[in-house]
């Protein structure tokens, strides 16, 4: 019987865990959160745990040999050092993260090895990668040329569980979804380079209306141009990846970004109220030791207004109604020394913004071609995904995450995945059969062909 190490018990490592058991591999959880890791192995025979801290490389080197194939779904910054420790016993290895420059570097050791070390084989990056190119090579089969691509992801509440001013909650990674509101972006539109710095990061969302769900705003993730190579598109003049979200989502975190409230700069909250550092952002000084028990009403409508004169908006508009929903104009205290804003504003958001245990997610998933041929003809082509999570079970964003890679896993077991070196499943002999057999589980693209110019993004 097959043997498989899983390193971290977080949020999407159940269904990993399940399936795999249910194919009756043998499955050790290596993780330091006990209770998460048995109820996920539900006293399961060929389950096991092992109390395993992710800087005990020691312990992970035994860890590693005894297994067969090694899946890691610990932070990113743990995957080389895992990777390392799989080329040493050659033994495969499976993430669903991004392949970072230095796992890249160890393509080569990899396939000297005999291993393959399969990244980004999750939602996004992971099922975005294997519908995408499912259909890039179907035009590029029939002689054609994709001339503009957009792929738009998002992990969003279900409609109903949309209730709070930013119309979102967390159902994955909240320090995460915080932090990459500090990303800049770049991409491609009709033969130029777009570069958003950033400030400007949630200032020019664009609408697409999603079918069942209704319009959502999209504003741009990241490097997209990179995609050309990473697809072979060297003929498209136009490369788009975006994040789905409800409306009110980027004009609140437009003017977060606007207060500095999600930086990394340390400074000192010592004695601060949430309306001391908020005040502290425009430049309003505070009074020291000031008791404001008796003044909340004067705080927060003094705090609102200000805030609102210092951006040039209304004191009614909806970006400050969410900010004084999420705490940000109370005057009670932090009980912070020296901290960060980001660490305060995710925070409150985490305290405030997670989806309930009765509550749905969903995720949405779109990606719009527009195809040209040597006869000048041109058509859209449009896949889309939409998927629920189920009421007290799982997620909809962990079954799409973890799915793929308990498929991915199987398949390199079994040896239908021949390759070797550091892959991401851009290749037909891994997103065919897992795109295949995904269907099976009801995570499906829906792909349209032949449609108008008119049904393009832009």
């Amino acid at each position: 019987m097959k043997k498989i190490l899983i390193l971290g018990a977080g949020l999407v490592a159940k269904p990993i865990v399940q399936y795999l058991l249910s194919k009756d591999y043998e499955v050790t959880i290596a993780s330091n959160t006990v209770d998460r890791a048995e109820q996920m192995i539900e006293n399961h025979p060929n389950g096991t745990f092992v109390f395993w801290e992710a800087t005990d490389e020691a312990g992970l080197d035994k860890l590693v040999a005894q297994n067969d194939l090694t899946v890691s779904i610990l932070p990113y910054v743990f995957h080389v050092m895992v990777a390392k420790h799989c080329l040493k016993h050659k033994k495969n290895m499976v993430t669903t993260s991004y392949a970072k420059p230095e796992m890249k570097a160890l393509d080569q050791a990899a396939k000297d090895a005999g291993i393959i070390i399969l990244n980004e084989l999750g939602l996004d990056p992971g099922i975005d990668h294997m519908s995408a190119m499912r259909i890039i090579d179907h035009i590029h089969s029939n002689g054609g040329a994709v001339l503009e691509f957009y792929s738009i992801c998002g992990a969003l509440p279900a409609p109903e569980s949309a209730n709070n001013p930013f119309r979102y909650k967390f159902s994955w990674s909240p320090k995460g979804v915080v932090l990459a509101g500090n990303n800049d972006a770049r991409y491609l539109s009709h033969g130029s380079v777009l570069e958003v710095p950033t400030k400007d990061l949630f200032k020019n969302p664009f609408a697409v209306d999603f079918p069942m769900v209704g319009k959502l705003e999209v504003y741009p993730n990241r490097d997209s141009i990179e995609y050309k190579e990473i697809y072979g598109i060297p003929e498209a003049q136009t490369v788009f990846r975006g994040t789905f979200r409800y409306k009110g989502w980027c004009e609140t975190l437009n003017i977060i970004k606007q207060l500095d409230l999600i930086s990394s700069e340390k400074i000192d909250m010592t004695g601060m109220t949430y309306a001391d550092l908020t005040l502290r952002q425009i430049g309003v000084k505070s009074l020291p030791g000031e008791d404001v028990s008796s003044l909340i009403d004067y705080h927060v409508n003094d705090t609102r207004e200000a805030v609102a004169n210092y951006l040039g908006i209304s004191p009614a508009a909806h970006s400050i109604d969410a900010l004084e929903w999420l705490g940000l104009f109370d005057p009670e205290r932090m009980n912070r020394k020296v901290d960060s804003t980001f660490e305060v504003t995710s925070d409150l958001m985490i305290e405030k913004m997670n989806l309930g245990l009765y509550e749905r997610d969903m995720v949405v998933l779109q990606h719009t071609f527009l195809a040209g041929y040597s006869d000048g003809r041109k058509e859209v082509i449009r896949s889309r995904m939409l998927d629920y999570g189920t009421l007290a079970t799982d997620t909809s964003i962990a079954r799409t995450v973890a799915l793929p890679a308990a498929i991915g896993v199987d398949m390199i077991l079994t040896g239908s995945i021949q390759a070797t070196g550091v892959q991401i499943p851009v290749i037909a002999e891994i997103y065919k059969p897992i795109l295949e057999q995904l269907e099976h589980m009801n995570i499906k693209m829906v792909e349209e062909f032949g449609l108008p110019l008119s049904e393009n993004i832009q």
